[in-house]
Formats: structure tokens, C-alpha cells, sequence
């Protein structure tokens, strides 16, 4: 049976907008060619860090949240580990109320900005 999950990767801040596509864009490819289904996909942009990483202050975030089998995480997290880009990542498992929270917290959103729109 499918989990959900959400991950969180800090890119190397030296990338370029194309080279940062690029390494999400492999990331949705390993999820979705492992059986994993993308449920939703936030950048969150270039962001200070609380604490140097490899010499470097700041670091793209990306954040995804997918269903996929447990199995598959495991792959997951080895191409992050292999990924000169990627400084740091964490995967976790939602139970049933952080998947509630974050469809609530989703549609607030959108609310908001369909009335930013009007």
C-alpha cells in the first residue's frame, strides 16, 4: 500500500535556475518511474541556512510531497546522498492528520491567491 511522504532538499546555492530544474526535475522522474505518484510540489526559492553547510550560508529548498511505496525511499535517499547538489534532505512519513493539515493549509492558499487575482 502507497504512504505518503513529503521530502525537503537543500540544493547547492551556486546552481543556476536551469541547473536547480534540472535537479528537481530528476527527482520527480526517480519518484514517478519507481511506481510514486507527485501529490504536490512547492520551491520555496534561495533561503539563509541557521547554520553553515559545506562552507555556504544559504541553499535552494524544494520541497515534495508524493505517495509511494516504503521500499522506494530508500532508492530515493541514495541519489541524494550521490548528488554533489543536494547539501542536505529529509523524507518523512505523514500520518493521516499532516496529510489533512497540509490539503487544508493547500486550499487556504489557493483561496488566497485566486482573491489576489480578482
Amino acid at each position: 500500500m502507497k504512504k505518503q511522504y513529503e521530502t525537503v532538499f537543500i540544493a547547492n546555492p551556486v546552481l543556476s535556475g536551469a541547473q536547480m530544474k534540472e535537479a528537481v526535475g530528476k527527482y520527480r522522474d526517480i519518484i514517478t518511474s519507481k511506481g510514486g505518484d507527485i501529490v504536490h510540489e512547492e520551491d520555496w526559492g534561495l533561503r539563509k541556512l541557521a547554520y553553515p553547510i559545506q562552507k555556504k550560508s544559504t541553499g535552494f529548498y524544494h520541497l515534495i510531497e508524493f505517495k509511494a511505496e516504503g521500499d522506494m525511499i530508500d532508492k530515493l535517499e541514495v541519489e541524494f546522498r550521490r548528488d554533489e547538489r543536494i547539501m542536505r534532505f529529509l523524507t518523512v512519513s505523514l500520518d493521516k492528520y499532516a496529510v489533512i493539515y497540509n490539503e487544508k493549509k493547500r486550499a487556504k492558499n489557493q483561496q488566497a491567491n485566486e482573491k489576489k487575482e480578482e
